[in-house]
């Protein structure tokens, strides 16, 4: 149980961590504080999990900081790819989105990021990891798990609230009748502040340009399908007329020969 606590403590310190970075840098590109984020409360889930991904599967290569920096990429970008392609399956909409960057994966992932996810792994194992575990270990055991216990049930009470609340997101997208993903998009945000203090939150945190971008795709996808099949059931008509014709005239031209042969006898 105490080693149960630290790592969910662990995870915790490095979810907020991560916050903390999200929203500094939306500081900086918008030049306003934003609370980033998929939760309500002031944590970002991937930054935590992707640390203890780290933790557990990267210590054994810790004498080898070069094959620490690939490794840390590849489990890093793996679950970045992964976390954002569950996401758009789920809710239908993207939260981040790195189209506009150069040697980037489906929007999900790019170079940028995996240069970064190297030097977290190696910053995670050299120098925060021990730092951490070092204060984690003087703890009172019985207060870490006490503790590690108040999180834990606060944590699952917001994911409910915020899971249900961005499940709502998709019966909104439904329920606007329009083409114009920017249309869309507007009216999204306007309904959802108009539903209260959690909706505005997650407002703040939602990427509605990278899901603006998400539903033009998929309208696009939507029309180049429904245009192929409209072209595939042209073909088939023309080729069953082609058929068609083809057996009348073959018909016609029989009997006009069975006259023929008539007349002469």
């Amino acid at each position: 149980m105490i080693q149960v606590s630290k790592i969910f403590l662990l995870f915790i310190i490095y979810a907020f961590l991560g916050w903390c970075m999200e929203v500094c840098v939306a500081l900086h590109d918008e030049k306003k504080l934003i609370n980033r984020g998929f939760l309500i409360g002031p944590i970002c889930p991937i930054y935590g999990v992707g640390v203890i991904l780290i933790t557990f599967l990267l210590d054994r290569y810790a004498d080898d900081p070069l094959v620490l920096f690939v490794m840390a990429v590849l489990v890093c970008s793996f679950l970045e790819y992964f976390t954002g392609y569950l996401m758009e399956k789920l809710f239908k909409a993207r939260w981040w989105d790195y189209s506009n960057k150069k040697f980037n994966i489906n929007g999900r992932i790019c170079l940028d990021n995996l240069v970064a996810f190297g030097l977290l792994g190696l910053i995670v194992v050299y120098v925060l990891n021990p730092f951490f575990l070092g204060i984690i270990n003087r703890v009172n055991s019985i207060f870490l798990i006490v503790l590690a216990i108040i999180i834990f049930i606060i944590l699952i009470t917001d994911l409910s609230i915020s899971f249900k609340i961005i499940s709502g997101f998709k019966n909104i997208t439904k329920a606007v009748k329009k083409d114009n993903t920017e249309e869309i998009t507007k009216k999204v945000r306007e309904l959802l502040l108009n539903r209260g203090g959690l909706y505005k939150r997650l407002v703040s945190a939602f990427n509605f340009e990278a899901s603006e971008k998400y539903l033009r795709e998929k309208i696009k996808k939507v029309k180049d399908n429904a245009s192929k099949a409209i072209e595939s059931l042209e073909k088939e008509k023309n080729k069953k007329i082609e058929v068609i014709t083809n057996e009348y005239n073959s018909r016609i031209e029989a009997l006009k020969k069975k006259i023929k042969k008539e007349n002469k006898k």
